[in-house]
């Protein structure tokens, strides 16, 4: 991948990881060239190096930077800001109240959104679906209140050009219109969430999103897939 760096960089990532997507976000708005390696099965065959690289959770994203591994996406995305501040855009606020400020909303939309969306992916009753969908909504909202405030009018949550909280929520994009396609549910609805309707289409087409985001049909054929296989563990289940 083209950049400015002449720094060794490696990302180990999975095409449909959110949390992967937010670090080639933030290397393609920095500009920043790097080696990304391809976890194939991350539930059954992980690659000797994540093992070595992320020995705590085994996750992925992991940003290898001069042989040196840095994990979890936010902290990886704050160590590139640092570590390459002379090189792109600033992500990051320069205030330290509006940088703690980002940091909150980004780890609201990390606890808030994710999770409410696993509730619709893997409820087990239309119950706690029904829950998950209501929860999504609530956080839109919030996020809509946020983008309002933080704004100010102006085009992204860091004011006229991308910042830390666009790349928090910008992971989560790709996923966004999957699930509309899924389940029908429009997470960010122009009625309802105006701003963030137009957020969404503001990010998703500036040419340094596009160049990373995945295929939305691979994102949607891997649920489905991923759906039926657990069905046909449940039905073996209780066959037994």
């Amino acid at each position: 991948m083209a950049g400015r760096s002449n720094n060794s960089l490696k990302l180990l990532g999975m095409f449909a990881s959110p949390f992967a997507l937010r670090v080639k976000l933030a290397l393609s708005f920095k500009g920043l060239s790097y080696e990304y390696l391809e976890e194939k099965d991350l539930h059954r065959n992980k690659s000797e190096l994540l093992l070595k690289s992320n020995p705590v959770h085994k996750k992925v994203p992991v940003l290898i930077h001069d042989g040196k591994p840095v994990c979890e996406s936010m902290i990886i995305v704050q160590y590139l800001d640092e570590a390459f501040a002379g090189v792109g855009p600033s992500l990051l606020p320069s205030d330290p109240h509006e940088r703690a400020i980002a940091r909150f909303r980004a780890a609201y939309i990390d606890e808030k959104l994710f999770s409410s969306w696993m509730m619709v992916f893997r409820g087990k009753t239309d119950e706690e679906k029904a829950e998950g969908t209501r929860q999504s909504f609530a956080v839109a909202a919030t996020l809509e209140g946020a983008l309002r405030e933080c704004s100010q009018g102006k085009p992204f949550f860091g004011g006229d050009s991308v910042g830390y909280v666009d790349v928090a929520l910008g992971g989560f994009v790709a996923w966004v219109h999957a699930i509309e396609k899924l389940y029908g549910l429009k997470v960010f609805d122009a009625a309802q969430t105006p701003l963030l309707a137009a957020w969404l289409e503001r990010f998703g087409a500036l040419d340094a999103a596009k160049a990373v985001m995945p295929d939305i049909e691979k994102l949607v054929e891997l649920a489905r897939m991923t759906r039926q296989a657990q069905a046909a563990a449940a039905a073996a289940a209780q066959g037994n």
